[in-house]
């Protein structure tokens, strides 16, 4: 999912909801590449206009990993 473009939410969400419990799933999101870094490669690739900013957002990123990015965005 996070080679799909998902964030830590939408990832946690489907992997409790696979059956997977709380242990296994940290785990897993600890070997991926950090949030704010996937999420900074798909602004620099798609652009950080506002329709870019709400697709991160339905994908599971999180709002401070967003808001970072907007500031990344403005002064890029």
């Amino acid at each position: 999912m996070a080679e799909r473009g998902y964030g830590d939410a939408a990832i946690r969400a489907a992997l409790e909801r696979d059956g997977l419990g709380a242990e296994l799933v940290d785990e897993a999101l600890a070997g991926l590449e950090a949030e704010h870094l996937r999420a900074r490669a798909l602004v620099e690739r798609q652009g950080g206009g506002p329709r870019t900013l709400r697709r991160l957002a339905a994908r599971g990123f999180d709002a401070d990993v967003l808001e970072d990015l907007a500031e990344f965005a403005e002064g890029a």
